[in-house]
This record gives structure tokens, C-alpha cells and sequence, in this order.
């Protein structure tokens, strides 16, 4: 059988990001869980500042780059799905809400999904059950239980050895993320219709019929 090919979204601005390292961080702890059931995964990320001029011309024309194309080709052929923003103003960024707006609304449907954001205190926390699960909900993806936060705070010794904090978060949503890619058949890889682009005039004409 191939390896289950795992996704990892992070919408980080920084380089390096703590966005990034909580996808890896989480990406590792799925890994272990596949290979727990004797799954192989390949594990790709998907950075969302390399296409972020992409993801605007497209909400713009309809058109995506080469690059965007690749990233939305990625998600929609994924096996499972690791979706990691920053917490801007007590939701998920522009970035990771833009990006997600321009896959086909099929994409995600049944696809298991593990939420986690970044923020500077734990305040924030909440967003990801006010603003990331509706989201994903709203897509139809297969969202794992637990959902994971990571306060500047979070990022200490038990957080690096996985005993307690944060680490035992990662642990387990990666687990959970393990058991349900697990679960779902895998079949043909599913496109977005990408390749026959509806002008941009067209859709708005679409829209305004209904």
C-alpha cells in the first residue's frame, strides 16, 4: 500500500514561524500514530506565505499560479489534513481564511482534519472552537476531537519532552488524527476542478442569477 499522504497548512508569517514548528511538531505525532497501525506517511507542508500574492490575484480573477495550484492540489489529494494558523484579533488570519476560500467546496468532505493555532496568551485559545471547528464543519472535513493551542507561554521544557503541557496535547490530537486517516478508505485521489477555470465575469454573472 502507498503511505498515506499527510498535509500539513500553516499559515505562519515568521521564518522560522512558531505556526511551522506546532504543524511539524503535530505532523510527528500523527507519523507515530500511523506507524503505531503499521501506516506509512509522507508528510508535505504547505506554506502559506510562499503563495500569498497568489491567493489574492485568485480571489481577484479566479486564476490561480503555478504555486497556489500546487498548494490546492496538495490539500484536495491529501489523506489527511494538519491546518495551523495564528490567532489574529480572536480568529484564524486573513491568510488561512483566504487560502481556504479558494478550494472547491468539495475538497475537504470526509477528509480527516486536526485544528491547531499559535498566539501570544491563552486567552485566545477559544478561537479554535468559535472560529477554526465551524469552519471546517462548514467543509464537511472530519475534524479530530482535540483541538491544539500553543501559547508563547506553552513552548517550555515539558512542552520539548512531551510530558505534560503542550506536549501531551500534540500527543494525543495526533493520535486522534492517526486513528480517524485510519478509518477512511482511500481511493482515487480527489481533485478541485481546477483545470477548467470559469472566468472571473462569469462566476460574478452566476452569482447574481442566484
Amino acid at each position: 500500500m502507498q503511505p498515506l499522504k499527510l498535509v500539513v497548512v500553516s499559515a505562519g508569517l515568521g521564518k522560522p514561524s512558531s505556526t511551522r514548528l506546532l504543524g511539524d511538531r503535530l505532523a510527528e505525532a500523527t507519523r507515530r500514530g500511523l506507524a503505531g497501525r503499521d501506516v506509512a506517511a509522507d508528510v508535505q507542508v504547505v506554506e502559506l506565505r510562499d503563495v500569498a500574492v497568489d491567493i489574492a490575484n485568485n480571489l481577484l480573477t479566479g486564476f490561480p499560479a503555478p504555486g497556489l495550484r500546487a498548494a490546492i492540489e496538495a490539500v484536495t489529494e491529501a489523506d489527511a489534513l494538519i491546518a495551523v494558523t495564528p490567532i489574529f484579533t480572536a480568529s484564524y488570519s486573513g491568510l488561512f481564511k483566504s487560502f481556504f476560500d479558494v478550494l472547491d467546496n468539495t475538497a475537504l468532505v470526509g477528509k480527516p482534519v486536526l485544528i491547531a493555532a499559535t498566539g501570544g496568551t491563552a486567552r485566545h485559545s477559544l478561537a479554535l472552537e468559535h472560529a477554526l471547528r465551524p469552519l471546517f464543519a462548514y467543509l464537511r472535513a472530519t475534524v479530530a476531537p482535540t483541538a491544539v493551542y500553543a501559547a508563547t507561554d506553552d513552548w517550555g521544557s515539558g512542552a520539548a519532552a512531551g510530558t505534560d503541557g503542550l506536549g501531551a496535547r500534540i500527543t494525543r490530537a495526533g493520535g486522534e488524527l492517526a486513528d480517524l486517516a485510519g478509518r477512511v478508505p482511500r481511493t482515487a485521489p480527489r481533485r478541485a476542478p481546477i483545470d477548467e477555470v470559469v472566468p472571473f465575469a462569469e462566476q460574478l454573472a452566476a452569482l447574481r442569477r442566484g
